[in-house]
């Protein structure tokens, strides 16, 4: 293993070189003395030398305030340096990814000796469908500006890797890749304040132009390729297997400052960042596009048999129209009251159409190489972006909903409607979904919140076509919820065709969404309306902060099992969307062992997932890294929609609910019942402090003078990582496995690992929480922080994450944790040696800064850069 991951490792030692040299030349030769010292201990601390160890310890608390600072950025950076190393490596030619494609290619091998006819496999890959959906969770510690430095960083390492470079271009690498590293060094790693939905929405924009807008059409020329080769077939020029959607600037759940004036805004700005890149694109095809040889339509289209160069004629009135467009959006944009020009575009349809025609015309005219180039690529980007750029998704908690009809009737003098049943809720909302007359009166004046509501449904009536993806309402209980977000939206002259998704998230709620649904679709008004297609959201972070991660996954599969049952029985394509999280504790698995663990037909309607925070940069950060992405996506939609995994058997369902009772009991009886462990989870974790962090837009908490209840998953997930017990990914799973264990069940255990995709991917991310968690560090962070009377309770939790620990290797039988994940495992070992330092560190920090009666800036900043930093350290922190 050491050979194989050797580059990578030389990469991660050269990179860290050349900081050293950095802070060597900024600090002096001192600290960085210091520093290195630290690392060589925390090697040997990591490698099991309890003496060195102990000279870990001290040497960070006898650190002087003016050291603190840089010490913590210097660990920082080296884990930035770190990710970007082991990122580059999973990309290399030489590296983990090398043979993505050849995933593919493999699966039809596999498909092939199975029997399944070339029309099976084409019918497949026809109905495949992918949606990946950006959100803002704010997890992403890393400034914009750190990022485009890593990024070309990364560039840097891609030229290094050939063996023919002179030692002139050589050195002009390294000098480029010096420079880089100092910007880095000399640049602020924290926000200095907290970024607004629109910084939000524009970071977005910055992903699919940086990344996604490359990575994406060489994807679908790659994947076209692996089709030619296997099955002798084609992608359909306008395949749109891909699309995305943003919830930043749309998602309002619990944030007061996603308003409907920022999703209107958001929404301009998606259209403007669409026509500027397009235009770039069309430019090049002015350039490239000088053929004369024609096809009859084609010369009619660019105006007559006597223009000379045809389809430049075409791209050079495109240029023109989308100059307007984007005059027009920028004034728009800055608030003036002007009207459209009259070739404005606004429809998709006017960019694909005269674009495919020239493609055509070139194919016909036996132009296919030229057709198959930055044309094709073009017309790609129409059918995956856009003139949107990416779809908004809107998200509201229903009770808002709720709030605003309870008002407005309240006004109308029609009735208490919180007070109804969900009986007579449902006949006053479909009786009013069947009028033809308005309901709201134009002289009404409601209160802010209720207003608040009407104009996000006014911006979703007035948006273009194709602009709002969908309506996603969380805390869907009952039918209700879904019928009267449709009212509100049909009183503001919206669509009824608007997909409006139920997400249902606690442990309750899930295990009523059969029940909701079919409620709903035994109704036939909604049935009409919805074209017989349904999409419901399945989340995965509540459900695991309300039951722990073994009971949620449990409620989140027999969920999902159940929607496909009822949707086949009702002749109803479900789309499943999954409201997954980067880590553990909200859903976060490598993703093609996630999804093939997902119940038999769960992706038969495609793929609908989030994408959220720091995983974004990790999964698409890089053209080649969206490609692998993408790949990895494709083979496992494939292999679960031909290849499904088992139906559990009765055995295994008994053993899972067995398993789902006691890990649920036993983490609500610590996290809710213990009176002790909110003082410990606030005194062990960085919990409060995190609040100063301004990571994104959203506050932490739902309501902001409620408890550890009102807490939101993200920031509760991130604060256990930071202090390394990792405790909400595997409260109560290990001890519930034990009980089976103990019971005499570990034959069907056994079983399950074996023959179960569901089941083997719980252990798995179970191995890898453990792999990421620390007994020592998280005694140390105890023993620095907590007071006395609260240690028992540590000790406690820390014993039963040993005991876990053995009981989930005697299950997967190997002797350490993630043996068959030797990738995964080799990154986690590679950070922790610049992960320790920083927990030891925020430690001595955390007990300074709560000895303080006013804080000290130094300080509070140093303390804010070790959460970056292991945040980094950890990388799917939310």
């Amino acid at each position: 293993m050491d050979q194989q991951y050797s580059a990578m490792r030389s990469n991660v030692s050269m990179l860290g070189k050349l900081l050293g040299d950095t802070i060597k030349d900024a600090l002096g030769e001192d600290i960085l003395d210091k520093v290195e010292s630290i690392r060589k201990l925390s090697k040997s601390s990591r490698a099991g030398n309890k003496a060195q160890r102990q000279a870990l310890l001290k040497t960070l608390q006898n650190l002087s305030n003016d050291e603190l600072l840089p010490v913590a950025r210097a660990f920082n950076q080296f884990l930035n340096l770190a990710n970007v190393a082991e990122q580059y490596y999973s990309i290399s030619p030489h590296g983990e990814a090398s043979s993505n494609p050849e995933v593919l290619a493999n699966l039809f091998t596999r498909l092939k000796e199975k029997r399944f006819t070339k029309k099976v496999i084409t019918k497949a890959i026809d109905e495949l469908s992918i949606e990946l959906v950006l959100t803002a969770h704010p997890t992403e510690i890393a400034r914009r500006t750190l990022i485009h430095k890593l990024i070309e960083v990364n560039s840097c390492l891609a030229q290094l890797d050939h063996d023919d470079l002179v030692d002139y271009e050589r050195n002009n690498i390294m000098r480029r890749l010096r420079q880089l590293i100092a910007q880095c060094w000399h640049t602020d790693e924290i926000r200095k304040n907290r970024p607004t939905p629109i910084d939000e929405a524009k970071w977005g924009f910055t992903v699919v132009e940086n990344s996604l807008w490359e990575g994406v059409p060489a994807f679908l020329r790659e994947l076209n390729e692996q089709l030619e080769t296997s099955l002798a077939i084609n992608l359909p020029v306008d395949t749109d297997l891909i699309r995305f959607t943003s919830w930043m600037g749309g998602d309002r759940d619990g944030n007061p400052f996603v308003t409907a004036a920022v999703t209107q805004e958001a929404l301009l700005l998606s259209r403007w960042k669409a026509a500027e890149l397009f235009l770039a694109d069309i430019q090049i095809l002015v350039s490239e596009l000088s053929m004369s040889e024609a096809t009859p339509e084609l010369r009619q289209l660019a105006g007559g048999d006597d223009i000379d160069e045809p389809y430049r004629q075409i791209a050079k009135g495109l240029r023109s129209r989308l100059r307007n467009t984007l005059d027009y959006l920028d004034s728009c944009i800055k608030g003036e009251k002007v009207l459209p020009p009259e070739d404005y575009l606004y429809d998709n349809q006017q960019l694909w159409q005269p674009l495919y025609t020239c493609y055509q015309s070139l194919i016909a005219c036996g132009m296919p190489i030229i057709a198959n180039g930055q044309l094709l690529d073009t017309l790609r980007r129409i059918r995956c972006f856009g003139l949107q750029l990416v779809r908004i998704d809107i998200r509201q908690e229903s009770s808002r909903h709720t709030d605003a009809l309870a008002e407005l009737l309240h006004y109308l003098e029609l009735g208490d409607y919180k007070n109804w049943s969900e009986e007579e809720k449902q006949t006053f909302l479909l009786s009013e979904l069947s009028s033809k007359r308005p309901l709201c009166p134009k002289n009404w004046q409601p209160s802010a919140e209720t207003q608040e509501v009407l104009a996000t449904c006014q911006v979703i009536a007035d948006s273009p076509a194709d602009a709002i993806a969908a309506y996603v309402i969380s805390m869907a209980k009952v039918p209700s919820d879904v019928l009267a977000v449709k009212l509100l939206l049909k009183e503001s002259g919206c669509s009824l065709k608007l997909p409006v998704v139920p997400l249902f998230e606690t442990l309750d709620d899930l295990n009523n969404a059969e029940s909701v649904m079919q409620k709903l679709l035994t109704i036939p008004w909604y049935r009409e309306i919805i074209d017989d297609k349904q999409m419901v959201m399945i989340g995965y972070s509540d459900s695991a902060k309300d039951a722990g991660v073994m009971a949620a996954s449990w409620a989140q599969y027999c969920a999902q099992e159940a929607l496909i049952k009822l949707c086949d029985k009702e002749k109803v394509k479900l789309t499943l969307f999954h409201g997954r999280g980067g880590t553990v504790g909200r859903g976060g698995a490598p993703a093609h062992s996630a999804l093939l663990s997902q119940p038999p037909g769960s992706l038969k309607g495609g793929l609908r997932a989030t994408e959220q925070g720091e995983m974004i940069r990790f999964k698409y950060g890089l053209p080649q890294v969206t490609m692998s992405s993408l790949f990895i996506y494709t083979s496992a939609i494939l292999e679960a929609n031909l290849l499904p995994p088992p139906e559990p058997k009765p055995e295994w369902r008994a053993v899972m609910e067995i398993l789902s009772d006691i890990s649920c009991n036993m983490y609500r009886d610590y996290v809710c019942q213990q009176p002790d462990f909110v003082p410990y989870f606030r005194a062990a974790t960085p919990e409060l402090e995190l609040a100063k962090l301004p990571l994104g837009s959203r506050p932490t908490k739902r309501r902001q003078d409620g408890g550890v209840e009102t807490l939101r998953a993200i920031p509760w997930i991130f604060a256990w990582s930071q202090n390394r017990l990792m405790l909400p990914a595997w409260l109560g799973a290990g001890a519930a496995l034990q009980h089976v264990i103990d019971s005499g069940m570990k034959s069907v255990l056994d079983d399950m690992w074996h023959d179960w995709p569901f089941f083997k991917t719980r252990i798995a991310m179970l191995e890898m929480v453990f792999a990421k968690a620390d007994l020592w560090l998280a005694e140390y962070y105890d023993q620095r922080l907590v007071e006395k009377r609260l240690w028992p309770l540590g000790k406690e939790l820390r014993q039963q994450l040993a005991q876990d620990i053995n009981s989930v290797l005697a299950i997967s039988k190997d002797k350490t944790l993630m043996a068959d994940l030797p990738w995964i495992a080799e990154s986690v070992a590679l950070r922790n040696v610049y992960t320790d330092p920083l927990n030891v560190l925020q430690a001595e920090l955390l007990h300074r800064s709560r000895q303080q009666q006013q804080p000290d800036p130094y300080i509070e900043q140093a303390l804010m850069v070790t959460i970056a930093g292991i945040a980094a350290g950890m990388r799917n922190t939310g």
